[in-house]
């Protein structure tokens, strides 16, 4: 997954893309279930982040801030207010479960 990850033939859309649905998901692997505390979303950003400089290969000691890496890859970040939609939508199933119907 690395060499997808950081191929600089391979267009930055697919390799944003690549990490959509092969890393995002393993990063969020039962999120629906998390406390969100700002100490794990500031390391949810950090990790969303670090994917980012790696894929456009900015080195970490490079000063650039996140919204710039954030623009040159034509991205938003998306990881935690995915994880907060899946958390409604769990939500809302558990509302509407009968009294009968265990979690």
């Amino acid at each position: 997954m690395k060499t997808i990850l950081t191929n600089k033939h391979i267009s930055i859309e697919t390799r944003i893309r690549a990490l959509q649905y092969y890393i995002e998901p393993v990063l969020m692997y039962g999120c629906e279930a998390w406390t969100i505390s700002k100490q794990i979303q500031n390391k949810l950003e950090a990790t969303e982040m670090w994917f980012l400089r790696r894929m456009l290969r900015i080195p970490w000691t490079t000063k650039k801030t996140n919204e710039r890496v954030l623009n040159e890859a034509n991205k938003r970040r998306s990881l935690v207010r995915t994880i907060r939609k899946r958390q409604a939508i769990f939500l809302g199933h558990v509302m509407r479960r009968g009294k009968l119907v265990p979690i």
